[in-house]
């Protein structure tokens, strides 16, 4: 063989081997390309600025397109990322990048979550998305199956869903320290937006720098309004969840992960209306509720009975344990879970943070050791690392499988609290004047409430021509 063929051939088994190259053999801060995970944003302003900012922590990571509906809001991502090409529609963005990306980022308002993930997952992408899950029960449950079919690695972001704190927590629970648990109290601090609020009038002009209609996705036509972007629109049931589907995905998990639960069979609530639209008129059905007070039996798969949660918002608050002392904080400041057990109570903050026994004093008592495993690189990171592994290599904190169910099992609680205020179109004058102020039985398996159809209409939406999944 001739040295110059010799050479070609040489030339082409080493490009041939460029991605299996270990990144020892390349040098130190060198990381092969088999090694590396391209990730687009769909959301690239506010949490979703965050987001990428946390992937790209990992030297393994490389942000290759940037996607947001609004210019202004993207300004901080694009300036940080000047070589990752930017776009408005995450459709367009995926069709043209779908040979340069390994993984998707979705954080975007809660009405599009389930849209920009599907379309990510059917070309195969790794996704991570923020919490809630899914605006309704009906797309939580086309999410969990999508995961399992494309066979794609996922992550809710529920970060405290990662954290040591939880995971003390369910060592606690399950050495038996606060014994059988059949009653949980949750509670936040939010809403900090307004909500119960009258739908917004006015005619405002659109921003130059803003696409409303790509904004809109799946929602129903409405007109642009400060009011909903680019913060407050989580006080809308059109774009939103309320306090609950904001803040239960961090607050509940410790709840939905220690307890032997998966969804509740019946939901009640009682919610906050503005005083005078009690004598004039219906509070308005549009906005989620100032405050409200939800109360969920889930049925214990171990089949031992019932667990009761409820949940508190808008400045409300459970009774404080006897056990904790008046000095004592109950929870922090963005809320906290209480169990009651047969053999004494554990208390967290938001994210599970500072897991307590109740008293406190029982913090001096010999614990048990470690046995779960912890996750030192912390939530986002853990995605990446299981995203280059593949599909299956590695655990995750809240997959879909996980995070699925859960967030189903929390917007249950929803369908009460859109049906709390129902009008009763026929009554004339008071008295029963509202007709969803009752218990709701759920079938998880059907996804339909049994005693009360008018609260099936919240199950899904009708999206807009387009945006279906």
């Amino acid at each position: 063989m001739s040295n110059r063929r010799k050479f070609i051939k040489q030339a082409a088994i080493a490009a041939a081997g460029w991605y299996i190259v270990p990144r020892n053999v390349l040098g130190k801060g060198y990381v092969a390309p088999s090694d590396q995970l391209t990730i687009a944003a769909i959301g690239a302003g506010g949490k979703g600025y965050g987001d990428i900012q946390e992937f790209a922590k990992s030297p393994n990571v490389r942000i290759v397109a940037l996607c947001d509906v609004d210019h202004e809001q993207a300004a901080a991502a694009r300036k940080k990322f000047p070589e990752a090409p930017f776009y408005e529609d995450f459709r367009i963005m995926l069709e043209k990048e779908k040979n340069n990306i390994d993984a998707v980022s979705v954080s975007t308002p809660d009405h599009t979550h389930a849209v920009a993930t599907i379309a990510a997952m059917q070309l195969g992408k790794h996704v991570y998305v923020q919490k809630p899950l899914t605006h309704n029960i009906y797309e939580a449950r086309k999410l969990t199956e999508a995961a399992k079919q494309y066979k794609v690695v996922t992550q809710m972001g529920n970060q405290g869903g990662s954290g040591e704190g939880v995971r003390k927590m369910q060592e606690w629970f399950k050495a038996g320290l606060i014994g059988d648990v059949q009653k949980v109290e949750a509670w936040t601090n939010r809403p900090v937006w307004p909500q119960g609020q009258a739908t917004p009038s006015g005619n405002h002009p659109i921003p130059a720098h803003l696409n409303w209609d790509l904004w809109l996705g799946p929602a129903s036509e409405t007109a642009y309004h400060p009011a909903y972007h680019p913060f407050n629109w989580r006080g809308w049931w059109n774009f939103g969840t309320g306090a609950l589907g904001d803040m239960a995905c961090h607050i509940m998990d410790p709840i939905y992960r220690i307890l032997p639960i998966l969804y509740p069979n019946s939901v009640e609530c009682s919610v906050a209306t503005v005083w005078k639209e009690m004598w004039n008129d219906s509070p308005n059905p549009d906005a989620c509720p100032p405050a409200s007070i939800i109360h969920l039996n889930y049925p214990r798969t171990d089949g031992k009975g019932q667990i009761k949660v409820s949940w508190y918002d808008g400045g409300l608050l459970p009774p404080r344990p006897d056990e904790l002392l008046p000095e004592e904080p109950m929870g922090n400041w963005d809320g906290g879970v209480i169990f009651h057990g047969t053999k004494g109570k554990m208390m967290c903050g938001c994210y599970g943070e500072k897991p307590t026994l109740l008293p406190s004093t029982r913090m001096k008592e010999t614990l048990p050791k470690a046995t779960l495993d912890r996750v030192p690189e912390g939530h986002y990171l853990q995605w990446v690392n299981a995203c280059i592994a593949g599909y299956g290599k590695k655990k995750l904190s809240s997959p879909f499988e996980y995070a699925g169910p859960f967030t189903e099992s929390i917007l249950i609680a929803n369908l009460a609290i859109r049906s709390y205020l129902l009008k009763n179109p026929n009554l004339k004058g008071w008295g029963d004047k509202y007709l969803g102020r009752k218990k709701l039985l759920w079938d998880a398996a059907a996804m339909k409430v049994t005693n009360f159809d008018e609260a099936n209409q919240f199950v899904r939406r009708e999206a807009r021509t387009g945006w279906s999944i």
